[in-house]
């Protein structure tokens, strides 16, 4: 054990989507007095600081403004290479911020499943005692097991279980370990430190400790997930229905029935089909509709009243008030429409969205239209199921039951400290 008590390294990157989990967790580590800094992109600086979290960047606000301006990033196909395009220069800064951040006690790391691979070098060369990894959606995670999704690819479950091993040997093979398995290495053979054979192996058999923050009934435990691990939940902020709401967005919502939620997600840039079709589909069903994005050049500039655009609503005041959610299927995003019991329709992009869709679908909480697939025909036929079919909405009143009580980061973020303040010697795996 420590002599000094361990210092927290919250290690956070990508959109606002992926922070605000593991800010719930930072505040909840502070409040159970452990010190910590948090580690993410300069764009991410003004929310880190309005939690009261200490802050280290990683990366300038132009470096993540130009990852999300590729249109790229939220193709299937394309994604993964494009966001993993320059990884070598994110590893690179993010070994150094780990090893920059002075502290008197033992470092370590709760790493966001992309920051893994450089939390291990610096875990590796001696700057912190132990990596968690932490996994926010279940598709994070890889697994042979059902559900099995390979992007938009849903598996069959009579695919044996040696087929679905050579599908993911072929995916890393073919897709994923050319792209960034030599930028790793560059940044390791820099250090000192052996190479790796495999990106996601590596992510999922280099930590120390794992963490999910969703739930079971979610997300199941599969049995060829790492070990150990800790099963979590949902990281939101607690809903406030009563939270002010700008005058102009109030007088909408009293001006006529329930709108429909339209969002692509925090970091999408290139939705404008999605936000057309939004248009088309609503007025010829006579819904009205509230578009959330900070990016105004993607809605359509002229809208009709029945339509009304926002940059920026919080989901417990606003989702209430609401008929249906239609969004990307982002994790965050998905739990407060579950919470809520809101019926969503899901329109997956890329990365975990298909899985998280089909999760939704499964739970009987709505419906799933794949975003390749959005068209005005397709997506009125849709909505008007998902409005007009009573067992969706029971289903989604049921589903919300499960969020009571509350989840308690306090008690998981304890669970966690416990164990990393005396881990059990039999837990260790290879690294």
């Amino acid at each position: 054990m420590s002599q000094a008590p361990l210092h927290y390294l919250v290690v956070a990157v990508g959109t606002g989507g992926d922070l605000n989990p593991f800010l719930h967790l930072g505040r909840a580590l502070q409040a159970l007095g452990h010190r910590l800094t948090f580690l993410t992109n300069a764009v991410h600086a003004a929310a880190v600081e309005s939690a009261g979290l200490p802050l280290v960047t990683m990366g300038t606000v132009e470096e993540h403004q130009q990852l999300l301006a590729n249109p790229d990033v939220w193709d299937p196909r394309k994604g993964f290479a494009a966001l993993m395009g320059n990884y070598s220069h994110q590893i690179n800064q993010m070994v150094e911020a780990i090893a920059g951040v002075s502290a008197e006690g033992e470092k370590v790391v709760l790493a966001h499943p992309f920051a893994v691979p450089a939390a291990v070098m610096a875990r590796q060369k001696g700057w912190v005692r132990s990596v968690v990894g932490v996994w926010l959606a279940p598709s994070n995670l890889r697994t042979c097991h059902d559900p099995l999704f390979m992007g938009p690819l849903p598996i069959p479950r009579w695919v044996p279980m040696g087929w679905r091993r050579a599908l993911w040997r072929m995916v890393d093979r073919r897709w994923v370990d050319p792209v960034v398995v030599p930028q790793i290495n560059a940044s390791r053979q820099a250090l000192g430190l052996p190479g790796v054979d495999s990106f996601l192996n590596h992510m999922v058999q280099g930590p120390d400790l794992s963490l999910t923050l969703f739930p079971d009934w979610f997300g199941p435990t599969q049995p060829d997930w790492p070990r150990p691990l800790i099963s979590g939940d949902f990281q939101m902020a607690a809903p406030n229905a009563a939270a002010a709401l700008s005058p102009e967005l109030s007088a909408f919502l009293e001006a006529g029935d329930r709108p429909v939620i339209f969002t692509p997600g925090t970091g999408h840039r290139h939705a404008a089909s999605f936000f057309a079709a939004a248009v088309s589909a609503t007025t010829r069903l006579g819904l009205r509709a509230i578009f959330l994005t900070r990016e105004r050049a993607q809605v359509p500039a002229e809208l009709p009243p029945s339509v009304l655009w926002q940059s920026f609503v919080p989901m417990g005041a606003l989702l209430p008030r609401a008929r249906a959610l239609v969004h990307h299927g982002g994790i965050g995003t998905t739990a407060d429409a579950l919470r809520a019991g809101l019926p969503q329709l899901v329109v997956p992009f890329a990365w975990d969205q298909f899985d998280n869709g089909a999760r939704v679908a499964a739970l009987g909480a709505g419906l799933v239209l794949p975003a390749r697939r959005v068209r005005p025909g397709n997506l009125a036929r849709r909505l008007q199921r998902l409005c007009g079919t009573p067992a969706i909405a029971e289903q989604c009143a049921q589903v919300a039951t499960r969020f009571q009580p509350p989840h308690d980061t306090g008690a998981l973020c304890a669970e966690v400290a416990q164990w990393l303040e005396a881990p059990p010697a039999a837990s260790t795996q290879p690294r």
